[in-house]
């Protein structure tokens, strides 16, 4: 035996993870991936129904139908992984963290949906460059026009409407060090 190396020492457990802890995890990241991927595609098929065979039909140029799909991407994307995680967050809980209450979570459930189509609100407005622009610039603009058009809403002071839920599913850094200091 080498000096160091610890044979015939029984392993200590670590008090992380355990096997079906880590199984679960995989499982759970595996489930809102697909749910996410499946939402984008389905808002890329429902914003290009809408872009081809509605009412909008006549104000989308075809040089913007990109754009439209790009805004579906996000909404989808952004249902598909948000409405799950709040789920999860309102059927699970610990001692820690408590299970969200079903009213909070339908707002959040609403949030995400209203946040999905402001972005394909914006993804419409981006889509009338198509009258100006050619199909690949439309569409690089339009990657960049819906990928940030959220930016201006995350510095929305919501404490101030009543709305301190808003902030995400996660409690801030401010939330955990208000409760350790009433320990």
């Amino acid at each position: 035996m080498s000096v160091g190396s610890g044979a015939g020492k029984p392993r200590a457990e670590s008090p992380g993870r355990s096997l079906a802890g880590n199984i679960a995890f995989g499982a759970g990241l595996l489930i809102v991936l697909a749910t996410m991927t499946l939402g984008g595609y389905a808002g890329v098929s429902l914003s290009l129904g809408l872009a081809d065979d509605s009412f909008l039909s006549s104000a989308v140029p075809d040089d913007g139908r990109n754009a439209v799909a790009v805004g579906g991407i996000g909404a989808g994307g952004l249902a598909g992984l948000m409405v799950p995680l709040i789920l999860l967050a309102a059927v699970r809980g610990t001692e820690e963290k408590p299970r969200m209450p079903l009213g909070e979570a339908l707002l959040k459930v609403l949030g995400a949906l209203v946040l999905g189509v402001y972005l394909l609100v914006v993804s419409l407005v981006a889509a009338q460059l198509g009258w100006l622009l050619s199909e690949g610039i439309t569409t690089l603009v339009s990657v960049f026009v819906v990928g940030f058009s959220w930016l201006p809403l995350a510095l929305v002071p919501w404490e101030r409407f009543g709305l301190g839920g808003v902030g995400g599913l996660l409690g801030t850094s401010r939330d955990r060090g208000s409760s350790d200091k009433s320990d």
